[in-house]
């Protein structure tokens, strides 16, 4: 290939990733790019996962050999098995070398020498591949994983020229794995509370249009438990912020714990002092049940005055839920009576029988409501 041609290949492979929706897109992009600008058959990219002692295949593109998938569950190897990546590369780079790719053939070693390697050599015979280029990714200065390209046998080996021009293809794979990691970084925060690390409100919103969709469609039972936290305020005044954000924060812990007792609930903080509990497919006193063991726990926090709790359930009769606004003012008329009323267990919207006060006031037109909030506050509410 032409340097015209793999200058033209690198910028095709860094625009693949750049324009990738997800991360699976962007190992995708990478791989499938660097095989076809290398002239192979197969790539595969693979993570090191240090914790877990093993190098994790997260994609394979091309001819795919019997057993391989494009993206597997769980095809790791141990890294021990693989030498290059534990030992000749840290002490070549710790030596001030730079992480060079190398060619490993059916018949062993060949471009590059980091040392034969049973492993792979018996792997690309099994799987009827001639020859491998192996390049190193480096990630902030970390070995990061690998990148792998194979052709098949029978056609000509990958040469000096191909090792060295897949390191410059595995600098630009780790330049895309960078900017991905960034984005995710960057989407992860958009939806959590820097102070709890709990979901945040946009989190709760998109989930909770999703959740009452479900229920539209096949009836899942949705429930919301929206919690505001008692004497935040007289926390901060009196002995300072930072007491009251401890506060904040060891109630999101609570608010955490208790949740996981209802599989795949979401525990978010909506702000300020209130929190919420979101749970699809529980029953409607299991999740009662959870939030009543919220309020038990926020009483022992031995700062504040406990927790307003609300809660609401399509599980429960409080007529037709179409949109997630109804839920939440359900919800959120609940913790308003559970307030006023300095209840030490949670209010229920839709128990009290006909004409179940919290229902009524949750459908009231918004300046009645605000009004009937006002009476459930009442004068000597925190």
């Amino acid at each position: 290939m032409g340097e015209e041609n793999r200058l033209a290949a690198v910028v095709a492979l860094a625009q693949g990733m750049a324009a990738a929706q997800s991360p699976r897109e962007s190992w995708r992009a990478a791989a499938g790019g660097a095989c076809r600008a290398l002239g192979g058959s197969f790539a595969a990219l693979s993570v090191w996962e240090r914790g877990l002692g093993r190098l994790r295949v997260l994609v394979n593109v091309g001819e795919l050999a019997e057993g391989e998938e494009e993206f597997p569950e769980d095809e790791s190897y141990p890294v021990h098995q693989f030498a290059e990546i534990t030992e000749f590369l840290h002490e070549r780079w710790a030596g001030g070398g730079e992480p060079d790719a190398w060619v490993e053939t059916a018949e062993g070693t060949s471009a590059g020498r980091p040392g034969y390697c049973h492993q792979r050599v018996a792997a690309l015979r099994r799987r009827g591949r001639g020859c491998c280029v192996v390049a190193p990714i480096v990630l902030h200065g970390r070995a990061w994983g690998e990148l792998y390209v194979a052709r098949p046998a029978r056609v000509p080996v990958f040469g000096r020229a191909d090792a060295d021009f897949a390191t410059v293809l595995a600098s630009v794979v780790a330049a895309g794995i960078a900017q991905t990691e960034r984005l995710e970084e960057a989407e992860r925060l958009a939806f959590t509370d820097a102070l709890t690390g709990l979901a945040n409100r946009r989190a709760v919103d998109a989930r909770l249009d999703e959740a009452v969709e479900r229920h539209r469609r096949d009836g899942a039972v949705v429930s919301l438990v929206v919690c505001d936290l008692n004497g935040l305020k007289r926390v901060n005044d009196t002995l300072g912020h930072a007491v009251g954000d401890r506060l904040l924060e060891r109630f999101g812990t609570v608010l955490s714990l208790c949740g996981a007792m209802l599989p795949g609930a979401l525990a978010a903080r909506l702000g300020g002092d209130e929190f919420c509990l979101l749970a699809v497919g529980p029953s409607a006193d299991e999740v009662v049940k959870a939030a009543d063991e919220v309020c038990r726990r926020a009483m022992e926090l031995g700062l504040g005055d406990g927790v307003a709790c609300g809660v609401a359930s399509t599980g429960d009769p409080i007529g037709p839920v179409h949109s997630a606004r109804r839920l939440f003012r359900l919800a959120d008329a609940a913790q308003y009576r559970a307030k006023a009323e300095r209840a030490v267990h949670p209010v229920v919207a839709g128990r009290e029988g006909p004409g179940d006060p919290v229902v009524r006031l949750a459908d009231e037109p918004s300046p009645g409501s605000d009004g009937e909030r006002r009476r459930f506050r009442g004068r000597h509410s925190p």
